[in-house]
């Protein structure tokens, strides 16, 4: 059994662009698994990404929260976030509008992968799974408007780690409904009714990420034909990157 040992918690500041502070969480190894804070976002990452393989594109496509985007887009990525992730926050901050103004153009298919192994880190040690769950309630009923929407505001409001309080499954469902969410949603929300099939998706796309990185798994990492992207945490260059060069 994988040993998930709780990772301190982070003081970053969750500046845009900062990187003296900013935390990146990494699962290490398959038989052991140890999740630590880097004090240099991605660069544990970014040093081991060349050892990895290809993640397999039937799974990625069929476990995510949410696909998004036309599917003859040019352009497909895969995100992987925690919403207890600090950095994933970090991440929604630079480059969440330019993802949604690209998908909105056309322009980009987006498939969203949330994972959970932050759990610990919640005050009720299921924040990351319930609030998995709850996306899923939102991308099964809802709009891509509503989906965004709710996407970005659990990580505008993002508990603490290792803080004393996170939201109930009735917060969420509040906070669905703010965002426009029907009854039908938040009652799914307020229900947990997805939550098992968002830990499902999570460990399934957990094992897609650690096998395009050589057996490590980080949020936030976008992937794109199945490989890591370099500089997500650098502002939007990355996505311009990846639109241009699908231009050509």
């Amino acid at each position: 059994m994988t040993d998930r040992r709780k990772p301190p918690a982070s003081t970053s500041k969750h500046q845009p662009r900062a990187t003296s502070s900013t935390s990146t969480y990494v699962l290490l190894g398959i038989a052991v698994v140890v999740v630590i804070a880097l004090v240099v976002g991605g660069v544990l990452w970014n040093r081991n990404r060349d050892h990895g393989g290809t993640a397999n594109e039937q799974v990625l496509n069929s476990n995510a929260a949410l696909i998004i985007g036309a599917p003859d887009s040019k352009t497909t990525i895969d995100v992987f976030e925690d919403f207890m992730c600090p950095v994933c926050k970090q991440f929604e901050e630079q480059s969440g509008q330019a993802i949604v103004s690209a998908v909105d153009a056309g322009r980009l298919r987006v498939r969203y992968h949330m994972l959970n192994f932050l759990n610990r880190q919640s005050a009720s040690g299921s924040y990351s799974s319930r609030a998995a769950g709850a996306l899923q309630c939102v991308g099964a009923g809802e709009n891509k408007e509503v989906f965004f929407k709710f996407h970005s505001a659990l990580f505008a409001d993002q508990p603490k780690e290792g803080g004393d309080s996170d939201k109930s499954n009735a917060d969420l469902a509040k906070v669905a409904a703010e965002q426009g969410a029907n009854g039908v949603t938040q009652k799914c929300i307020a229900d947990g009714a997805k939550v098992a099939e968002g830990e499902k998706a999570a460990e399934e796309s957990e094992n897609q990420l650690a096998k395009a990185t050589g057996g490590q798994v980080a949020t936030p990492t976008v992937l794109s034909g199945g490989v890591p992207v370099d500089g997500i945490l650098n502002g939007t260059g990355w996505l311009d990157a990846l639109l241009g060069k699908a231009s050509e």
